[in-house]
């Protein structure tokens, strides 16, 4: 098949928005504590959910779970909602420790002490954060008309997914550390009769780096 001049300066252009769609990401730790893991221990990951402006996702918090899950050194983690509804109504919103000070007097309830020694949890790694768009470019306009319809035009917007990790020891009662994720990435629409988004995959960047940190975090030295 021969491409004419104008189908490879097309093509060409497509491979250079691929390129240039990409995420950056940064991560952060912040040590307070010694950490490691036994066999038959488990951690939790919990969304944090008191704020109104945000909910930290659920797919997000299933994200992370799953990849720390991953691989010959991965870890075991207890579902978030079976851990929640287990836990009922301790760590709902309005009720959940926000302090590590706070999850040590909640500790003192026959209930939930008998449910986290039943689940082995060994850590509680609460979530906070979300993704925005900050920044929009361009416009795209769509016609209908007797011959066909078509879209023409460029769009352009940036995401920035920020999430921070931090991580309690239940047999210490203590806070042992923070992690945090900012992923941005610059996403673009172009629209020749058919609109192609070219998406940056901010917060799957994320959820992979901040994974992947926490679980050699949890499993330390």
């Amino acid at each position: 098949m021969k491409l004419s001049r104008g189908a490879i300066g097309g093509l060409f252009c497509l491979g250079l928005l691929l390129a240039v769609g990409c995420t950056s990401t940064t991560v952060d730790e912040f040590r307070q504590g010694e950490t490691g893991i036994e066999s038959g221990e488990s951690v939790v990951i919990l969304g944090r959910r008191q704020v109104s402006s945000h909910d930290t996702s659920a797919d997000f918090v299933e994200c992370v779970g799953d990849r720390i899950a991953q691989g010959s050194n991965g870890l075991s983690v207890v579902p978030e909602q079976q851990f929640l509804d287990s836990m009922f109504p301790w760590f709902e919103p309005r009720t959940a420790p926000l302090r590590v000070q706070d999850f040590g007097r909640l500790m003192a309830e026959e209930q939930v002490a008998l449910t986290m020694r039943d689940f082995g949890i060994r850590y509680i790694i609460w979530l906070d954060g979300f993704t925005e768009t900050i920044d929009r470019n361009g416009s795209i306009s769509c016609t209908v008309a007797p011959g066909g319809a078509g879209c023409f035009g460029f769009g352009s917007w940036e995401d920035d997914a920020s999430f921070s990790a931090r991580v309690w020891d239940v047999s210490k009662f203590s806070a042992v550390g923070t992690i945090s994720a900012d992923a941005t990435g610059q996403s673009y629409m172009p629209a020749v009769v058919i609109p192609i988004p070219l998406i940056a995959r901010v917060e799957a960047n994320a959820c992979q780096r901040l994974g992947d940190q926490l679980k050699d975090f949890v499993i330390g030295g």
